[in-house]
């Protein structure tokens, strides 16, 4: 029965930051869904023993170990050899992890280098886990009463893997009922939300002996707030609990609600576009195409999205989306010392409009700023941001923002500010100030 579990991210990159860990924080989603409270995450360097000892560490204390990384074919990938360690095992070759490997390889027309035949290894008391994507299978095996399993370390191999492999496996506690709900909200910060909940009827929300417990995450300008219920009610009495909570959550902030669950900005205002028959187009400069690549990283966005403009340049502005010259410091053109700039509320309103009327879209987001570290000065810092929206039945909405950070993280705050403001405009809320707006004062 797997009541709970661990989750071991394996290899140096993960360790010293080289390379972002997104495989637990889907491993730990899914099993939570699944009913398997997943109580403790460890980083591991590429160093034997130690995967080794915390492999017998967290075997004594959970009933489930997911392992991602570490089952390459290098000196470095040590899990397979660390999980024999552990279990007092010896590895042996797996014939039929060798032909898969093989033909993994003839079928791409190229030969099979020798140390490949290492992920073929397993330890003689587990079994493998085909993988139908690369080159290493996964490891299911035994340490003492806590079942152990180890995954490829890329995304695209570990979780159809996991898919196929571990979750039809799982036993949760049938006594034991584990529901989560999330709220995804913009707008409001998290400390005003933790204020708004404080005084909620009836106590503070987030009192950590509450049942469901309520949390909040803040990412960027995205704060989450999380009701988790776990205990030995009925599913349809935990199902009301965290209904009750969310109705409390609404009533409290809804007005900065945007989705929840694994809904993002970016699958809310294309799910809704979509179903209003609608459109939109981007044209960006210091975001150079990210708010483009978050909606269409999401399915169907090809539905809604009409075209996207990256123009670093002022002769591009001009030239692709009609931004007037004369709004431009020097340009080509002539202006007068006294025109607003690249830089600019009346850039960003230009390129908003020139869009929408160039891709012939419902709305267009615009973005123009500084995302640093030079190139601002004492009155347009580094980090200053102008975001405009523009639609063919509202009012162009203009704010300025002053987001902190180095470079990316200025980039990243911009676009998800365009997004939030797109969905202030068809939600009807373009009335909600953002985090980081200096100001621009919306329009209603």
């Amino acid at each position: 029965m797997h009541r709970t579990a661990a989750i071991i991210s394996q290899g140096d990159e993960i360790v010293i930051g080289q390379t972002l860990d997104t495989n637990s924080r889907w491993i730990a989603a899914r099993l939570l869904d699944a009913g398997v409270v997943p109580v403790e995450h460890v980083s591991l360097p590429d160093d034997r023993k130690a995967i080794a000892s915390t492999f017998g560490r967290l075997s004594a204390a959970v009933d489930l170990i997911v392992c991602s990384g570490g089952l390459g074919p290098t000196a470095d990938d040590l899990t397979r050899f660390a999980l024999a360690d552990a279990m007092g095992d010896t590895l042996v070759q797996d014939g039929e992890s060798l032909r898969q490997i093989e033909a993994w390889f003839a079928a791409r027309g190229r030969p099979m280098i020798d140390l490949n035949r290492v992920q073929a290894m397993r330890p003689s008391r587990g079994t493998v886990l085909s993988n139908l994507h690369g080159t290493a299978p996964g490891i299911c095996a035994k340490l003492g009463s806590c079942d152990v399993y180890c995954l490829p370390g890329p995304p695209r191999e570990l979780m159809p893997m996991f898919e196929t492999f571990v979750l039809p496996r799982l036993e949760p506690d049938g006594r034991r009922t584990v529901r989560v709900r999330v709220l995804h909200t913009i707008g409001l910060g998290e400390s005003e939300i933790a204020a708004r909940f404080r005084s909620a009827p009836g106590g503070d929300l987030m009192d950590r002996e509450r049942v469901p417990l309520v949390g909040t995450t803040a990412s960027n300008s995205v704060v989450s707030c999380r009701i988790r219920y776990e205990g030995t009610l009925a599913p349809a009495e935990a199902e009301a609990l965290i209904a009750r909570d969310e109705a409390t959550i609404r009533s409290l902030i809804g007005e900065a609600v945007f989705g929840e669950d694994d809904e993002t900005l970016a699958s809310v205002i294309v799910k809704t576009l979509k179903a209003r028959g609608q459109t939109v187009a981007t044209v960006e400069s210091c975001t150079g195409g990210l708010i483009a690549s978050q909606i269409t990283d999401i399915a169907g966005a090809s539905d809604v999205f009409r075209s996207g403009w990256v123009t670093y340049s002022n002769e591009t502005k001009v030239r692709e989306v009609g931004v007037p010259a004369s709004l431009f410091k020097g340009s080509a053109g002539g202006t007068e010392s006294g025109a607003p700039g690249a830089v600019s509320r009346e850039v960003a309103a230009a390129m908003a409009a020139g869009g929408a009327g160039e891709a012939d879209a419902d709305f267009a987001i615009a973005v123009t700023g500084i995302a640093g570290p030079g190139g601002g000065s004492a009155e347009k810092p580094a980090g200053t941001v102008y975001v405009a929206v523009a639609g063919r039945a509202c009012e162009t909405d203009v704010r300025r923002f002053a987001f902190t950070g180095d470079r990316a993280a200025v980039r990243e705050w911009s676009a998800r500010a365009g997004l939030a403001m797109l969905w202030l405009t068809l939600s009807g809320r373009r009335g909600v100030r953002l985090l980081r707006q200096v100001d621009g004062a919306p329009v209603c």
